[in-house]
């Protein structure tokens, strides 16, 4: 048997939830309070969907906030610490891990390829969180409100329906 071979499938999960306390988004992922619960039943199609919106948005806030790193010392850097990413990780993605090992400790950040010193980390990661909370959210609030038109325009259809 090869169970030390065995490793664990790859979940978005930071060690953070935030769910179990009533967020309808995780403070530590930033999945919905849906994908949490139901994550270990979704296909790989439907992870899949869960992990590109996840990349999305830290491509949208990341790359924006760190035009001066450097690809190939992050890649570097990130393997270095063997982390263990989806083949079609997303360069936001990349800078997450990166700059997620220099929060927990900042003095990784001169060799991260973030550009950012080890002073800088802690107030960084703090606006980083903010950014991506806030657009997690409003992602959130924007699938509720297509959910909720949906479910209006279905009922009308059926009073119609019903009507003729």
């Amino acid at each position: 048997m090869k169970n030390d071979d065995h490793l664990p499938a790859l979940t978005p999960c930071a060690g953070r939830c935030s769910t179990v306390f009533g967020d309808q988004v995780c403070r530590g992922c930033r999945r919905f309070n849906h994908e949490v619960i139901h994550w270990n039943t979704y296909t790989a199609e439907q992870q899949l969907a869960v992990w590109q919106r996840l990349d999305s948005q830290l491509d949208q806030i990341l790359v924006a906030m760190l035009p001066s790193a450097h690809p190939q010392q992050v890649d570097a850097f990130i393997s270095s610490k063997r982390v263990r990413l989806l083949p079609n990780a997303s360069w936001g993605r990349k800078l997450y891990h990166a700059l997620r090992l220099c929060e927990k400790n900042r003095y990784l950040a001169e060799q991260s390829g973030l550009g950012l010193t080890a002073e800088q980390i802690q107030p960084f990661w703090q606006e980083f969180e903010r950014r991506i909370l806030a657009l997690a959210q409003a992602s959130y609030d924007l699938a509720w409100l297509r959910a909720d038109g949906i479910h209006h325009h279905l009922l009308e259809q059926l009073a119609e329906d019903e009507s003729v």
